[in-house]
């Protein structure tokens, strides 16, 4: 094994929720770049502004942080991060423009003895299929001998303040032994954790497609039962909860699953297993069943609104929350954009409010923001559906009596997460929850 040397830049490429929070911690330990191709992100982050609203304005202005857009600044990085997105198409196949795009970029500047470490979710066998060739031809190196190779899938949870970078293992994974000890050795500056060191690249693009779709479907699991359970005039919430009295019964809670994670990965496993002729049957069924929550919701919230003796086609609902998930700004892949437009579709007058996400993205969307309703005088704000979608922290501050002072008399109150006592809006109000 060759002696180790920490480098003497590090550079990290997209500076999106994975790849900023890893530069300013990297920043921390030694000299790091941050490229971004987006000038105008760049421009904000400069100005102590992160939109995303992940890491604060102090942390932006750290004295060994570059942060720019300029690819040429990437020429004397030894250590090179890519944590770009990976989306999928319209036909839900892998899209890899922004990972080879990278790869190309990265190749082009590219110097020997240099590593290149890849963070972006991909199907098994990505990296060395798929990267690596674009790096060898852009560089004209030989990856292996001339430069090395690595893969440590980020795990990062946005809006999530608990288990942020240095609190979670860090998966490394490398072509090589030599070049696994230098990633290894990079990364224990920042993951306090620990790193876990697995045998292959392949391994590592494994696990963490697996860590999501997990999660997407034990997620829809709970949302398949919570539509069983109201079809039985069950609440869900208390079926569950009295199921968790088993010792190994494990807790998960129906919802909306948007974002840029867990609503992708699956096809990106499904794309590699049916290259293989394998057809994932269950990955590809939990998230049928996921994809279609937003409308399910929607038709709930109408059929109440038709029991509570509401003209529908004369009816008007806020619908409060539209990010893809609590306490984070991203609204990409947000269910709730299919949830107001099924109740648009049944002539509902719909309007939107969001106290994290700015009206310009919530225009972009195709919805209609409006301003605070808890703020609104009398009966300004008054509608015949309220739908609590996403219970973000400033939502959270309202009481009960709140969210049933916005509606009119008889009206329908959608509890969608199950937030609010369920028992007192029952009895003031026609209310539903997931």
């Amino acid at each position: 094994m060759t002696a180790f040397k920490l480098p003497s830049t590090i550079a990290v490429v997209g500076l999106g929720y994975v790849g900023l929070p890893l530069a300013v911690a990297f920043a921390r330990e030694l000299p790091t770049v941050g490229l971004d191709v987006d000038a105008e992100r760049v421009r904000q982050l400069r100005n102590g502004l992160d939109d995303n609203g992940e890491v604060a304005a102090e942390h932006l202005s750290l004295p060994n942080l570059t942060l720019t857009s300029d690819p040429g600044l990437l020429e004397e990085a030894e250590f090179l991060i890519v944590a770009v997105p990976t989306p999928v198409d319209h036909t839900k196949r892998p899209d890899l423009r922004y990972l080879v795009g990278a790869s190309r970029m990265i190749g082009e500047r590219l110097k020997k003895g240099a590593v290149v470490v890849y963070e972006s979710t991909v199907y098994p066998g990505c990296t060395e299929e798929e990267c690596i060739p674009v790096l060898e031809e852009a560089s004209g190196l030989k990856a292996g001998v001339e430069f090395g190779v690595g893969y440590s899938p980020e795990r990062i949870n946005p809006g999530d303040m608990t288990h942020g970078l240095g609190d979670v293992v860090k998966i490394v994974s490398a072509q090589d032994a030599d070049t696994l000890e230098r990633v290894a050795r990079v990364y224990e500056l920042v993951a306090k954790a620990g790193v876990y060191r697995a045998p292959n690249i392949k391994t590592a693009e494994g696990a963490k497609v697996i860590e999501n779709i997990q999660r997407d479907q034990n997620i829809a699991f709970v949302n398949e039962l919570a539509m069983l359970c109201h079809g039985l005039g069950l609440d869900t919430h208390e079926v569950l909860a009295a199921a968790q009295t088993k010792w190994n019964f494990l807790p998960f809670h129906p919802g909306l699953v948007g974002g840029h994670c867990i609503p992708v990965d699956p096809y990106y496993l499904a794309h590699k297993a049916m290259e293989v002729g394998y057809q994932p049957e269950m990955i590809l069924a939990g998230r049928h069943v996921n994809d279609q929550m937003g409308f399910y919701v929607a038709r709930e919230a109408i059929k109440l609104m038709i029991d509570a003796g509401k003209a529908v086609q004369a009816s008007s609902a806020l619908v409060l929350g539209v990010a893809f998930k609590e306490d984070v700004r991203d609204v990409r892949n947000s269910k709730v954009v299919d949830l107001v437009r099924e109740m648009e579709s049944f002539g509902v007058r719909v309007v939107v409010y969001d106290p994290l996400v700015d009206d310009g993205r919530i225009r972009q969307l195709g919805l209609t923001p409006v301003p605070d309703p808890f703020a609104a005088q009398d009966d300004q704000a008054s509608y015949d559906a309220v739908v609590l979608a996403v219970p973000h922290k400033p939502l959270l501050e309202h009481s009960a009596d709140d969210y049933l002072g916005l509606m009119t008399k008889g009206g329908v109150l959608v509890d969608l997460r199950g937030v609010l006592p369920g028992d007192y809006c029952r009895e003031r109000s026609h209310y539903w929850r997931l």
